[in-house]
C-alpha cells in the first residue's frame, strides 16, 4: 500500500471511536475499551510500523522549525505524525467523557469539547478543561 493508502484507511477508523463518544454510546465499558484502548493500539501498533521501516529515511529533525518541516517532506514520516495526532487526539476525547461521566457533567455539554478535540486537538482539551472548571470548580483530580 501506498502512504496515501494507509492515510485513507487511518482516517476512517477514528470516526467509529468519535461516533461512540459523540452519541454517548450506552454500553460505556465496549466504548471506553475501543477508544481509550482498542483504537489507540491499532495507531500505536501503525506508528511503530511507520518508524521503523521509514525512520532512517529521514531528513531534518526536531530542532529547528525547518528541521521538522524537513522531517515531515517525507510522506511516510509525515503519515506516522498524522496517526500520532489521530490516536492521541482519540485517546483525549475518551479521557473527556470518562472524566465528565465520574464528575456527572452532562454529556450534552461535553460534545462540543469532543468536536473541537477531533478537529483541533488542544483547542477541544481547553474547552473541556475550562467546562471542567466551571462545573466542579477544579482541574484536578481529589484520588
Amino acid at each position: 500500500m501506498t502512504a496515501e493508502q494507509i492515510f485513507s484507511v487511518a482516517n476512517l477508523i477514528p470516526v467509529t471511536g468519535w461516533l461512540m463518544l459523540i452519541v454517548g454510546v450506552r454500553v460505556r465499558r465496549v466504548a471506553s475499551l475501543m477508544t481509550a484502548t482498542i483504537l489507540p493500539l491499532l495507531f500505536a501498533v501503525l506508528f511503530g510500523y511507520l518508524i521503523v521501516t521509514h525512520w532512517s529515511e529521514r531528513a531534518g529533525g526536531f530542532g529547528t522549525l525547518a528541521q521538522v518541516r524537513a522531517l515531515f517532506s517525507n510522506d511516510w514520516l509525515l503519515l506516522a505524525g498524522w496517526v500520532h495526532y489521530l490516536a492521541f487526539d482519540l485517546f483525549v476525547g475518551s479521557w473527556q467523557v470518562r472524566d465528565a461521566q465520574k464528575h456527572r457533567i452532562p454529556h450534552l455539554l461535553v460534545i462540543p469539547g469532543l468536536i473541537l478535540t477531533f478537529l483541533f486537538g488542544p483547542i477541544g482539551f481547553l474547552f473541556y478543561l475550562s467546562l471542567r472548571l466551571l462545573r466542579i470548580r477544579t482541574l484536578v483530580s481529589q484520588e
